[in-house]
């Protein structure tokens, strides 16, 4: 029996060890030959790992390190973390507030060096993306304990304060553009599928797809609408939320009919998409707004408001990372761009029966040896990748997400540990970005009219 239990603790053993191995093979080490080009998302994986690992020690220095800087020994250090708030030397709380943004500059701006610096390698060497990660982390934790020895005034307030700002700025910008860009795509992809359907399938197959895209928009209007029933009744009777909430409604409808009556190039299933979307930001918005009489979703700072209030924070920031990293947002690799193209040139698609007997010949005929030869070396010697995209993402999202949790380096009128990611300027940053992915979408719908002699495809 004791052989038994001990060959059965063995054998789960083994399988533990090997499915450890095997995923942090897959997290840190390089799974694929140099010889492979990488694409736009190469790294992917273990770059957000390094994301979570720098959020995880920012508000460890955030609310673990900077609400004791006093208690620190060592003068040199508590000075260090001190200095930059001499403004307000006069409310140690207020001083502790600018501390632990100090301690989030800290980490995000480690990870921010550490993504431009591979950012630069990518682009000269594009496999670098994907090689040395355990050495990787090893030098992101170096980053990460040097930036406890260095002051906070200058380098990260102002001067990386300020780079974040304009970071986080560009990445809103980013964020607009390709929600805009996706919900176009979405109509047209269907569109096509429709298309493909009747000529595939035969004359009313795709209807289907136009069904599909019908019921979808009533779906997301439903979710609109129910959204903003639900902010009025929970967020309502607040100057500013009922502004923001009323703002939303009358810009969608807007849009809405925009589309309907004047444009040229936009669909209700955009339309729809964005109508969702901007809801969505507003109640983010008004979710966030530090006033507990107009928001009264703020978690009390107990034990277990404090765990959630950290959780969420934590997963919303990782999913931005994963999810603004992924290949239809960055886009495809240019050498994966080219191996397309030249496949749509080398195996064209012939429907019916072909008539041409040279076509036919060459068809049949299968190509000689130098000729693959050929083709297999001008597949070797592809085009270099764009896989820095990722890097430059991922530096952008160290500056959203260090404002993100700073409420945009605010010290006053912010939020606390239970409601971290809580600030009037957050609130003001997600409205004015939701005025702008309105704008812009506006801009897609008139510009065709205003414009005539312009191709805006």
């Amino acid at each position: 029996m004791s052989g038994l239990l001990t060959a059965a603790i063995a054998g789960i053993s083994w399988c533990f060890c090997t499915a450890s191995a095997s995923l942090c093979s897959s997290w840190c080490g390089n799974d694929k030959p140099s010889t492979m080009p990488p694409s736009a998302t190469s790294g992917r994986k273990r770059s957000v790992l390094l994301l979570a690992f720098s959020i995880v020690v920012s508000l460890i220095y955030q609310y673990g390190l900077a609400p004791n800087y006093d208690k620190i020994s060592w003068q040199y250090l508590s000075d260090a973390w001190s200095s930059g708030c001499d403004i307000i030397e006069g409310n140690e709380e207020l001083v502790q507030v600018c501390a632990g943004n100090a301690g989030v500059y800290r980490a995000s701006s480690a990870a921010f060096v550490f993504f431009v610096i591979f950012g630069i390698a990518a682009k000269c060497r594009p496999t670098s993306n994907r090689e040395a990660w355990p050495a990787k982390y090893v030098l992101f934790l170096f980053l990460c304990v040097g930036t406890i020895f260095i002051p906070n005034d200058p380098i990260f307030i102002p001067i990386f304060l300020w780079v974040a700002r304009v970071g986080s700025v560009l990445f809103i910008l980013l964020q607009q553009v390709i929600l805009v860009d996706i919900a176009y795509n979405w109509n047209l992809s269907w569109l096509d599928k429709s298309d493909q359907a009747e000529l595939d399938e035969g004359p009313g197959k795709g209807k289907k797809w136009l069904s599909a895209i019908l019921v979808s928009c009533g779906i997301l209007y439903i979710a609109s609408l129910a959204g903003i029933i639900i902010m009025y009744i929970h967020f309502g009777g607040c100057a500013t939320n009922d502004a923001f909430i009323s703002i939303t409604l009358v810009m969608s409808c807007l849009c809405t009919l925009i589309q309907l009556t004047i444009s040229q190039t936009g669909s209700l299933l955009t339309s729809a998409c964005l109508t969702l979307y901007v809801t969505y930001l507003c109640g983010t918005s008004v979710s966030k707004n530090p006033n507990a009489e107009c928001n009264p979703k703020l978690g009390e700072t107990s034990t277990w408001s404090i765990i959630l209030g950290l959780l969420l924070a934590f997963i919303s920031l990782i999913w931005a990372g994963w999810s603004y990293t992924s290949d239809k947002r960055l886009g495809r690799s240019e050498s994966a761009a080219a191996g397309n193209d030249e496949g749509d040139e080398e195996k064209p698609k012939v429907g019916g029966v072909v008539l041409n007997n040279e076509s036919a010949d060459g068809a049949a005929d299968s190509p000689p040896p130098e000729s693959s030869n050929q083709e297999s070396n001008s597949t070797n010697t592809a085009p270099p990748s764009c896989s820095w995209k990722l890097n430059a993402v991922m530096a952008l999202i160290c500056c959203w997400y260090a404002m993100a949790l700073t409420g945009w380096g605010a010290i006053e009128k912010r939020g606390d540990i239970a409601n971290p990611d809580v600030g009037e300027v957050s609130m003001w940053m997600l409205i004015v970005s939701q005025w702008v992915a309105l704008l812009l979408y506006l801009w897609t719908l008139v510009a065709p009219s205003l414009f005539p002699d312009r191709d805006f495809s």
